[in-house]
């Protein structure tokens, strides 16, 4: 008599039984594989992986997933960038949002936003409209917020007194929080 448990098992190999019976040098390779066709970032339409060293500019407008070293300019005028945890970027970067998990030495320029993850180190000035800073990331520079609102005298006054403030932007003397 037929049984649909006996087709089931003859149509469709056991991955299962594979692995377990492969040798280790034979299932890292298919653990490669398949973290391999996982895509880097759930957003980026191109990818510049570990391992990869690229000198010059990119241009573009649409996502892109650094985790490689990159020493140059980024400019991706409708695209966001997103640096990886292993990405060494030494440029200056302009995009809409910036997302920073690795090393940046340069000038971001977010128009949007600007995200520092606590494994990102930033040593260069921050120009965006939002900021988003995790605990434990490191950023030397300077930082101006453009609201794209224009400022009060009543805000021009305060922002003489904490660093300074004109025309839509604020920006924040370098010192810590404590000050």
């Amino acid at each position: 008599m037929w049984k649909k448990e006996d087709v089931k098992s003859q149509a469709v190999p056991e991955t299962s039984s594979r692995i377990s019976t492969a040798s280790p040098a034979a299932a890292s390779t298919l653990a490669r594989e398949a973290s391999a066709a996982l895509p880097a970032s759930s957003k980026a339409s191109a990818c510049i992986s570990q391992g990869i060293r690229i000198k010059g500019e990119i241009t573009g407008s649409e996502d892109l997933f650094l985790d490689g070293l990159f020493e140059g300019t980024v400019n991706l005028s409708s695209g966001s960038l997103t640096v990886g945890p292993n990405g060494e970027v030494k440029a200056d970067i302009f995009a809409r949002e910036v997302i920073v998990r690795g090393r940046v030495d340069g000038k971001i320029v977010g128009r949007e936003k600007i995200q520092l993850w606590s494994t990102g180190n930033v040593a260069g000035d921050l120009q965006t409209e939002r900021l988003m800073i995790e605990d434990g990331a490191v950023l030397r520079g300077r930082i101006e917020i453009e609201t794209g609102r224009p400022i009060d005298k009543r805000d021009e006054a305060r922002g003489v007194a904490a660093g300074s403030s004109k025309g839509g932007v604020t920006s924040v003397s370098p010192g810590s929080a404590a000050d």
